[in-house]
């Protein structure tokens, strides 16, 4: 007859196997924890060689539990903020100073208009008899057609009643609007000077010395008598250029 321990030896043996398996089991945790928490250190290692500051006081354990090996902990621990969090002092970015486009361009444009009333310059090549004027390449027919009345003129200006300054500007403009709108040969009248001292006209002498100065005008001739004679010029305009 078998003694009552024999009946317990299965149940014995059952003991011993799951005491292995535990064993097994956490040796097997151990080894992971000790993996996660040296690649976490050597993680933070390396953070600190590129300049990222952690608590001076953090020691990593070889046997971390699974609750501290948290990424975010982690950091936290290692002393490492978020970016929200960042207590630098941000200064105010300077903001540029506005750049007043539409002035420069206005002041550019006036030193464009801008007429001497003393300039004559020997860059101009005048007729023998002073009633004509045309710029370096331009040929001697194009005045010549101008006062013979061979272009027809599709714009004319009158600068009776201005003063000095006033009619400078009113030339300008003309001028301006005149090669914009393809109006290549205008007149303008400006009087013969006869209620001026010395009969002289002293805008007449004075616009022609403008037109000189304006790029756009090519050649400029006093016309025929009964086209205005001395009281007028008409002027040929260079086309505008395309882009």
């Amino acid at each position: 007859m078998s003694n009552g321990f024999e009946a317990l030896a299965p149940y014995a043996a059952d003991i011993k196997q799951k005491a292995r398996d535990k064993a097994a089991q956490d040796e097997k945790e151990q080894k992971a924890r000790q993996k996660i928490a040296s690649e976490t250190e050597q993680f933070l290692r390396t953070m600190r060689k590129t300049g990222v500051k952690s608590a001076s006081s953090l020691r990593l354990s070889s046997s971390l539990d699974e609750k501290d090996i948290d990424f975010s902990k982690a950091m936290k621990m290692a002393g490492v903020e978020p970016l929200g969090e960042d207590k630098r002092v941000r200064h105010a970015k300077k903001t540029a100073a506005p750049v007043p486009s539409q002035t420069i361009a206005d002041n550019r444009q006036v030193l464009e208009d801008s007429l001497s009333d003393e300039l004559d310059s020997v860059e101009f090549l005048e007729s023998e008899d002073g009633l004509a004027f045309r710029r370096p390449g331009v040929g001697p027919d194009v005045p010549r057609d101008l006062r013979r009345g061979r272009w027809s003129v599709v714009g004319q200006i009158d600068l009776h009643g201005m003063f000095v300054d006033e009619a400078r500007d009113a030339v300008a403009q003309f001028l301006k609007r005149a090669q914009a709108t393809e109006r290549l040969c205008v007149r303008i009248i400006h009087g013969k000077g006869n209620g001026s001292p010395n009969r002289q006209s002293v805008l007449r002498e004075k616009v022609r010395r403008w037109l000189k100065q304006r790029d756009e005008v090519i050649a400029f001739a006093e016309p025929r008598e009964n086209d205005g004679g001395a009281g007028a010029t008409l002027v040929r305009l260079r086309p505008q250029k395309r882009h």
